[in-house]
């Protein structure tokens, strides 16, 4: 059977174990490798690469991998490897990035793929130079709800679409009575921290895939928890940004409301939902589920604060079915990848797209910090 090598950078790290390894390149390895349009198959053969030995050799023990090192010059410069993934955190990205497009390598990367738009703009140009296939993680893209949404999108569900509401959050402990669930340098600025830098380029893809290109941004950050304590139970300032509330203008004249909270608790179906209204229906999605209510099934509401509201609004939405099975979504966009590489299949989420998701963050933190809408142009190389 055919092999193609895959390199996977920060593979001991929380997405890229438990998503990109464990979910996707060893489920798709198990189930005999990636299916390809004539129905063969190409086996995937991961390559770890990390800071600590010792980890990467319990990871590679674990899982029966043969492949790992400390060595990621070493990797980059042997041809076996075909393709280079990256899930460090974002400060690193950049300068293996471009040692990876320097090797020749097709590249897979999680998001923001910078810190900077002028950086992610630069690794597309760099990446088209060098002619090398170059992908970014789109997760939520395919995700069931969203999958779900993409359907009523396309069937005309919603007539004309007016407006996207979404509330993203949930509570993140500061770490002092009770652990933190999120690692402690996303609360540094200095660090590459912050919610705006984290979500603000999943919010671009979502919205320009499923609604229209964002064509301007208002937004307001702040830090809620000002100190917390990391996971060495030292007390650190929060520098970063821990609550962003933003308005985004969307070509088509939809205007997207979109709530980004780590200090918030949940009282939602689902920790991410959104809330999509048209002219002949709406639809509230969340991570699995989606429910609708058309048109000539709205009711009559009626202000009169005087009386009990009889009208059960829960129980007028009706749940869309699944009507298909919805595999994990990196392992999906994985196969997808692959693909894209082996056959040349099609890649719209490519670095240009992550340049994008840079940039909304970027003008999203200039607008917050001068209080002041800003208009975003279209990207092109």
């Amino acid at each position: 059977m055919r092999e193609i090598g895959i390199i996977m950078n920060g593979a001991t790290g929380r997405m890229g174990y438990r998503q990109h390894l464990l979910r996707s390149i060893l489920a798709i390895r198990d189930e005999g490798g990636v299916e390809l349009s004539d129905g063969s198959r190409v086996q995937v053969v991961p390559m770890l690469v990390g800071r600590t030995e010792s980890k990467l050799a319990e990871l590679a023990r674990r899982h029966d991998l043969e492949h790992y090192t400390t060595d990621l010059d070493a990797a980059l410069a042997d041809p076996r490897w075909q393709i280079y993934s990256d899930f460090l955190v974002t400060k690193a990205r950049v300068p293996a990035l471009k040692k990876a497009i320097a090797a020749g390598k097709d590249i897979y990367t999680e998001k923001p793929t910078a810190e900077t738009f002028t950086e992610a703009l630069e690794l597309a140009r760099l990446a088209r130079a060098a002619g090398v296939k170059n992908g970014v993680v789109h997760d939520k893209l395919y995700l069931p709800g969203l999958r779900k949404l993409a359907r009523l999108v396309e069937s005309g569900f919603f007539g004309r679409i007016l407006s996207v509401r979404g509330e993203f959050g949930y509570w993140v402990f500061e770490g002092d009575w009770h652990p933190a669930q999120r690692p402690s340098w996303n609360y540094r600025s200095e660090d590459g921290g912050g919610i705006i830098v984290d979500m603000f380029p999943h919010w671009n893809y979502v919205l320009e895939n499923l609604f229209g290109r964002v064509t301007s941004v208002y937004a307001h950050a702040t830090t809620e928890i000002p100190e917390r304590v990391d996971e060495h139970g030292a007390t650190y300032r929060a520098t970063a940004d821990d609550a962003a509330y933003a308005v985004f203008e969307l070509e088509g004249g939809i205007t997207a409301q979109l709530n980004s909270s780590w200090t918030t608790r949940v009282n939602r179906d689902e920790l991410v939902e959104f809330q999509v209204d048209g002219t002949l229906g709406s639809a509230v999605v969340g991570l699995f589920g989606c429910k609708i209510q058309p048109r000539t099934a709205t009711p009559q509401p009626v202000w009169n604060p005087d009386v009990p509201d009889a009208i059960d609004y829960d129980a007028t939405w009706v749940e869309v079915p699944d009507n298909a099975t919805f595999e994990n979504g990196f392992k999906v966009q994985w196969e997808e990848f692959l693909r894209h590489v082996l056959e040349g299949g099609p890649n719209p989420y490519d670095f240009l797209s992550g340049a994008r998701g840079v940039l909304l963050a970027e003008e999203g933190l200039r607008s917050s910090s001068t209080g002041t809408r800003i208009a975003l142009p279209e990207v092109t190389l």
